[in-house]
């Protein structure tokens, strides 16, 4: 009769069918409610579009064309309001939702990364496991050999 048996926890298996949890895995793109997923789906395609430098690119040059124009104003109202309206929330929306599309990577490579740690932290639990089984055999071989011994 063994000292121990190892009762695996629910998680394990969980954890193996679900793999690593990542940014593009968000569970609205998959929710029963179809309003809720077409809305997070466009909200993706459009961040998707507008989330590159091609679209800095294209909105400054938006933005440049209406310059002359604030600025042969004169009037500095006009001309606060063009630098922060027109140019950079124009300008800076594309950039920082590429930055943020950056930052989204490194978080699903970090989180892959620990995914795979916790993966060989569990590997090497279960060896230990199968060591301590094999010890616990082999003292219990030789407890039988010390009973029977005369």
């Amino acid at each position: 009769m063994p000292l121990y048996h190892h009762v695996p926890h629910p998680r394990i298996q969980q954890r193996k069918a679900e793999g690593p949890s990542r940014t593009i895995d968000q569970r609205r793109l998959h929710h029963p409610n179809p309003f809720i997923r077409f809305n997070a789906r466009l909200a993706l395609g459009i961040t998707f579009v507008v989330g590159t430098m091609w679209c800095a690119y294209l909105f400054t040059v938006i933005a440049l064309l209406s310059a002359p124009s604030a600025f042969r104003s004169g009037n500095m109202t006009i001309i606060i309001a063009w630098v922060s309206s027109n140019f950079l929330q124009l300008v800076l929306l594309p950039i920082i939702i590429v930055g943020q599309n950056i930052q989204a990577k490194a978080a699903d490579k970090r989180a892959e990364d620990t995914y795979n740690d916790a993966d060989a932290i569990l590997h090497e639990a279960i060896q230990i496991q199968e060591h301590l089984a094999a010890q616990d055999d082999e003292i219990e071989r030789i407890l039988q050999m010390v009973a029977s011994t005369p």
